[in-house]
């Protein structure tokens, strides 16, 4: 039997991202839930509640959600309208095939001033003379009954006639009260005959299975199991057609009844046969040869970006948003990385290596995205230091010498246009050399300290 819970409303929201607070229509049809719960507390914000086809009993803890509009219980075990008195925006409500017997129960629904259609075609109460007439002067703000328009001068005539209309729709109920009693009773004698026949067959059971067998009674056992296989399934066989053949009632116990054979059938067809869930073999991500895969089975959208400028490769993937992150796990190599999301892996093999150790995972609060950095690598080797070095003539031993303290030096200079020792390629290359030849040692000119110093005054001025 199914019940309500936050994962079953989670699977069934996807459209609204798996959020469940702000939910506005959930749909929770045929899956077998007998009871109506928590619903109010986790989704206030309801307006279409689809509920149709299960084993509901009774309308219950849905008096919170004062947004609601619609909400269908078509095919359910309901025998009476109760508690929808604070669904203040309800318009439209489906009843369709149910067990509602005391159609004086309508009169709850007078709270609902915005009710305008109601369905109750397929109950018991529906087959009551003056059924629509007692429905429509009860609740005077509907407009559509069982999916017939209200006309006014249908309703002027209900109300002139009420008081004897619910006179008989009170003896019909009292009627029908009774008879509901007895079918009641009858179920549960029944049940607990099911009940006393299973449990002498399990002892049955138990009492041949441990009953010993001899050595040599095990070749023909084993060649009969066979043969006691197709009896019994011969056997369950007619058990199932007597049971569909046999005539019932129509009433909440006979569709309970209907569930648990169904559910007998199907486990004793699973012991049968011996089926049992293939349980799918694990993904391969690494072969026998070593050679690292690229899988995806989450099924995320990601983008892999390789950052020059911070020398690191940056993963982005697009994780739910609204998921718990202990449901996820991030393993860095260093050529793959691994992020396995609710068991579900996902790898992806780098371009280029990188630390492990120094890598980092982080989560953004408002995409919920999982960012992972992943530091490459260093290379020892740069592209234009290592030509313009291959040009330096290895004979030499203090020109060697020199090479390489002159290395340590250009790792940490900016520019390459300052250098620590004579560029003889640009030496060579000098196209003018006449500011050598123009360049004059600079003259020194006598001071009047000096005793060998005469001021003559022909002697023209040096330019």
């Amino acid at each position: 039997m199914g019940r309500i819970t936050e994962d079953l409303i989670r699977r069934n929201s996807e459209h609204n991202d798996c959020v469940i607070f702000s939910l506005e229509e959930l749909s929770l049809h045929q899956q077998e839930i007998e009871r109506l719960e928590h619903i109010d507390k986790w989704c206030r914000d309801l307006k279409i509640l689809y509920l149709q086809n299960n084993l509901i009993g009774k309308i219950e803890n849905v008096s919170k959600l004062k947004k609601l509009e619609y909400l269908n219980l078509a095919l359910n075990n309901i025998e009476k309208i109760e508690n929808l008195e604070g669904c203040e925006g309800l318009t439209k409500l489906d009843l369709t095939v149910n067990f509602i017997g005391e159609l004086s129960s309508v009169k709850t629904l007078g709270h609902n001033i915005h009710l305008k259609e109601l369905f109750l075609m397929g109950n018991p109460c529906a087959d009551f003379d003056g059924y629509r007439q007692f429905v429509v002067a009860t609740l005077q703000q509907l407009k559509w009954l069982d999916g017939k328009e209200i006309e006014r001068s249908e309703r002027i005539q209900a109300l002139q006639n009420f008081p004897v209309i619910e006179q008989q729709i009170r003896e019909q109920e009292e009627a029908y009260c009774l008879k509901r009693a007895k079918d009641k009773e009858e179920a549960q004698r029944k049940l607990r005959e099911e009940d006393e026949n299973e449990a002498k067959e399990r002892r049955h059971s138990v009492f041949e299975g441990q009953s010993p067998f001899s050595v040599e009674h095990k070749d023909h056992v084993q060649e009969g199991q066979e043969g006691e296989y197709n009896q019994k399934r011969f056997k369950d066989n007619e058990d199932d057609l007597e049971f569909w053949n046999k005539p019932s009632l129509f009433t909440p116990e006979s569709r309970l009844e209907t569930l648990r054979h169904m559910e007998k059938q199907r486990k004793d067809q699973e012991k049968l046969s011996g089926k049992k869930k293939k349980v799918k073999p694990p993904r391969i991500l690494i072969t026998e040869d070593g050679k690292v895969l690229n899988v995806n089975d989450p099924k995320l959208d990601f983008s892999l970006k390789d950052d020059e400028k911070r020398n690191q490769i940056i993963l982005d993937l697009a994780v739910y948003r609204y998921m718990d992150t202990s449901l996820i796990d991030v393993d860095v190599q260093p050529t793959y990385v691994r992020v396995m999301v609710k068991g579900k892996p996902f790898q992806l093999v780098l371009p280029a290596e990188v630390k492990p150790d120094s890598s980092s995972a982080k989560r953004s609060q408002t995409t919920g995205h999982l960012v992972i950095c992943m530091p490459k690598v260093d290379e020892v080797i740069t592209g234009w230091r290592q030509t313009s070095e291959s040009g330096t003539s290895p004979s030499d031993s203090s020109r060697e010498h020199t090479n390489q303290r002159s290395k340590r030096i250009e790792k940490l200079e900016v520019d390459p246009s300052k250098r620590s020792f004579p560029d003889v390629a640009n030496i060579v290359q000098e196209k003018n050399p006449t500011p050598r030849r123009v360049r004059s040692e600079p003259k020194i000119i006598p001071s009047e300290e000096d005793p060998d110093f005469e001021d003559n005054p022909e002697v023209p001025p040096l330019i």
